[in-house]
């Protein structure tokens, strides 16, 4: 993978919701970047490691995710490529939480030390970064409505438009469909329902003509019932730099 194409879908991404500069993006593709392969449900961080990186994800999906007493998991945030899923480390040292891959993955890491110089020379990259984790908020008040509010189906198709929106951001659909990875036990773990439950509500989607998934993707089959069904207002997503 060459250096360009580690940092093509953040440098893409920000371009269109920030507005960023080609000379912050230039010095930031300049940074000492260090590749890892990491395999499906293979750990990245775990909760209460204290790391030294901040991490990009250059190809691949992965979650953050916290496990109760008993066992079971709820995943907090699902993260695409061109996403910095521990940006937030720069400024506290301890992970609250686990960081997974959901698919085989590579991941570029920067030191932090390396991030903090750069954001003091360049005040533009500063503001990126700090547009990127008030987005990231946005996105997890959104979560917390929708599993706490939404009705499962409306739950699951809100979920999915999200994940559209984002990766049409970074070039990761064609034709209404797209790749996500998730197995049913993990859709469940988004939403907070079992993946028997699941199970019912992606078969109804596909008898009802809304959607389908096969083998982690996606095709839409009738935009106008997913809409109906996800009553998405992507506001959240801020994905002008005047939105």
């Amino acid at each position: 993978m060459t250096s360009d194409s580690i940092w093509a879908p953040l440098f893409q991404r920000l371009k269109t919701t920030t507005g960023a500069a080609d000379q912050d993006l230039q010095a930031l593709a300049a940074l000492p970047i260090a590749l890892r392969n990491y395999r499906e449900n293979q750990t990245v961080l775990r909760d209460g490691e204290q790391p030294s990186e901040c991490c990009l994800i250059a190809d691949g999906f992965c979650v953050r995710s916290k496990t109760i007493a008993d066992g079971r998991r709820q995943i907090l945030s699902i993260h695409i490529p061109g996403d910095l899923p521990n940006l937030q480390n720069l400024h506290y040292g301890t992970v609250d939480h686990d960081l997974v891959a959901l698919s085989d993955c590579m991941l570029g890491f920067v030191g932090h030390k390396a991030l903090k110089d750069l954001i003091r020379e360049r005040p533009g990259v500063a503001d990126m970064f700090w547009r990127d984790t008030l987005v990231d908020a946005a996105i997890s008040r959104e979560w917390i409505v929708n599993v706490g509010q939404r009705s499962t189906y409306n739950r699951l198709a809100h979920l999915i438009v999200e994940l559209r929106e984002r990766l049409r951001l970074v070039g990761r659909v064609i034709d209404n469909t797209f790749a996500i990875p998730l197995t049913q036990e993990q859709f469940g773990e988004a939403m907070g329902v079992t993946s028997v439950h699941t199970n019912r509500i992606l078969r109804d989607l596909r008898v009802d003509g809304v959607l389908e998934l096969q083998r982690g993707t996606v095709r839409i089959l009738n935009e106008h019932k997913l809409q109906e069904l996800a009553q998405f207002d992507g506001r959240y997503l801020h994905l002008s730099p005047s939105s």
